[in-house]
């Protein structure tokens, strides 16, 4: 059935959009294994923050904010997706409206730190705004991207998602690896750099 204002090709693609989306279910071992290990790793990021308070590091409270704050949400974001898109019945329009909405919140915080808006106090150096900000903003951006996409082509749509996660996944463990190695490397009453 035709309606008026609309050729059969457009309305074969809005059918698509309320329809189940199979590709997710090829995809589901990729979102179990992601999700476990960012739960695992924010898991392990406490005990980063129980060595750093066993220090009693001056402006410790500063610094975990500033540095181990971001590294969570980067965690928690991929956890959050993953835990998302194995909802079951998703159509093309619910998993693009998960997916970009958690692209966007990503956006809208590693954007706040790469300009250094809201409480957040600059880094300690500059260069560190390349892995708590701009390399983030660039994953978020990912995860947008591939939301869009995933309306004509959800294969690829899933594949550019499936990059802003590993991509969050990596940072965050390398930042974790940084937090880490300052606050074992620092002696207890000495200032931490991260």
């Amino acid at each position: 059935m035709m309606t008026l204002g609309h050729s059969p090709e457009e309305q074969d693609n809005e059918g698509d959009l309320n329809e189940p989306m199979n590709e997710l279910e090829r995809w589901a071992n990729f979102y179990l294994l992601t999700s476990a290990a960012a739960a695992t790793l924010i898991g392990l990021l406490f005990v980063v923050i129980t060595l750093g308070a066993e220090r009693s590091v001056e402006d410790g409270t500063v610094k975990i904010r500033m540095y181990l704050t971001p590294t969570v949400v980067y965690f928690a974001s991929v956890l959050f997706l993953a835990a998302l898109l194995t909802f079951p019945n998703h159509t093309r329009l619910t998993a693009t409206l998960c997916i970009c909405l958690a692209g966007v919140v990503g956006l809208v915080y590693s954007g706040t730190s790469l300009i250094g808006g809201g409480d957040k106090k600059d880094f300690v150096e500059l260069h560190d705004r390349i892995p708590y900000a701009i390399v983030p903003f660039a994953a978020y951006g990912l995860l947008v991207l591939g939301g869009v996409l995933l309306l004509h082509d959800p294969q690829r749509g899933l594949t550019l998602v499936a990059v802003g996660m590993l991509s969050l996944l990596t940072l965050g463990i390398r930042n974790s690896w940084a937090i880490a190695i300052d606050v074992a490397s620092t002696p207890p009453g000495r200032r931490n750099s991260k």
